[in-house]
């Protein structure tokens, strides 16, 4: 099988990467083709995925339209050459129209309920929508719901085991706490409109953890002079070891802090859209905080760091979170292995997903 996959966002690797070398090793060829974001790049060529460059995108409504020109004709004149029989992607609505064009299959793969734009442009032209089950928006006879998180891609038990190697790259000694705290940058067209700290507010909140805690910083924007010092020096790869032995989350980033909720560090989310579903489930399950503005946050955190010990079992919760969850990495290889009688199967008989657990 040729398998053509669209990469727009650093967390689409870590979705893909597991995939990418169970369906190699079964002799399958691949192509990606990748937005230049952030450190995209320097993951894929990490875990040895070969890809096309689709340019960096653009930030504004009118460069947004007209770079879906641009994207579509770099994916079809490589679609052309590779000639593939299934497109995968996350959310991408470049990808369906070139399979559209090329009368192929193309899977998709969602958990972003707000992302209405990128709805409307990727649906007409998607065979199969698979999202988690706690996806609370219905996109119609193409989903499947599977049970599970996006981002157990990566962090399920089968692929990741936290090493602490990373703690000498920080700096921190075995047992000594320390937080990540995470700025975005509100430049996805899902996030228009949308807010989160303030310059003042980032680093009331950086020294008001910074008297218990070491903090690292990541930040997709440009950080006040006054916080250089806290942004973290490690590999992009490096980054879920680091987060894996912190001991507390505050952030804007919507798929850091469910990374650190189910790895079962204390999360305080901060953003004005509304809770998706996988941020409410884990909410639910006592493991993230969630507001909508910086107001509050600071006491919280500092709530958490004083009472941990007492009052919260992190760890337990996300035990409890995830017992019932399966490999989403086996459940897709299965899934596209098998396409179209898998997506039969599903909807006849959504139970069978559990073989994968």
């Amino acid at each position: 099988m040729r398998i053509l996959i669209d990469i727009g966002h650093p967390a689409h690797v870590h979705y893909f990467k597991n995939f990418y070398k169970i369906m190699k090793m079964q002799g399958n060829d691949f192509l990606f083709i990748s937005r230049n974001k952030e450190v995209t790049f320097e993951l894929l060529k990490f875990y040895a995925i070969p890809y096309v460059s689709r340019g960096k995108g653009k930030t504004s409504f009118i460069g947004k339209l007209l770079y879906i020109l641009y994207a579509d004709f770099i994916i079809l004149k490589n679609a052309l050459k590779f000639k593939p029989d299934i497109f995968i992607s996350f959310s991408s609505s470049y990808m369906g129209h070139v399979a559209f064009l090329l009368r192929k299959p193309n899977i998709i793969i969602d958990d972003t309920e707000h992302a209405s734009l990128e709805h409307i442009m990727y649906k007409p032209f998607a065979d199969v929508i698979l999202t988690p089950d706690c996806f609370y928006k219905n996109m119609g006879k193409k989903q499947i719901k599977f049970n599970s998180f996006t981002e157990l891609f990566y962090l399920h038990s089968d692929y990741f085991q936290k090493n602490d190697f990373i703690l000498s790259k920080l700096g921190v000694q075995k047992g000594e706490k320390y937080a990540i705290v995470r700025f975005v940058s509100w430049g996805a067209s899902h996030d228009f409109g949308q807010t989160g700290f303030s310059d003042s507010a980032k680093i009331n909140i950086v020294e008001s953890i910074s008297k218990h805690y070491k903090v690292f910083i990541t930040s997709e924007s440009e950080l006040p002079q006054k916080l250089q010092k806290y942004r973290i020096k490690i590999a992009p790869e490096e980054f879920h070891d680091a987060i894996a032995f912190s001991s507390l989350y505050v952030g804007e980033g919507a798929t850091t802090a469910s990374e650190t909720a189910i790895l079962g560090i204390p999360t305080l989310y901060i953003n004005s859209i509304p809770l998706m579903g996988y941020l409410k489930k884990e909410q639910q399950a006592g493991l993230l905080f969630h507001f909508t503005d910086q107001h509050g946050v600071k006491e919280k955190a500092e709530e958490i760091i004083t009472r941990l010990k007492t009052t919260y079992d992190f760890e337990q919760n996300a035990e409890k979170l995830l017992e019932d969850k399966i490999n989403p990495t086996k459940f897709l290889t299965w899934f596209v292995t098998n396409y179209p009688n898998s997506f039969d199967t599903m909807k006849q008989n959504p139970e069978y997903q559990y073989n994968f657990k």
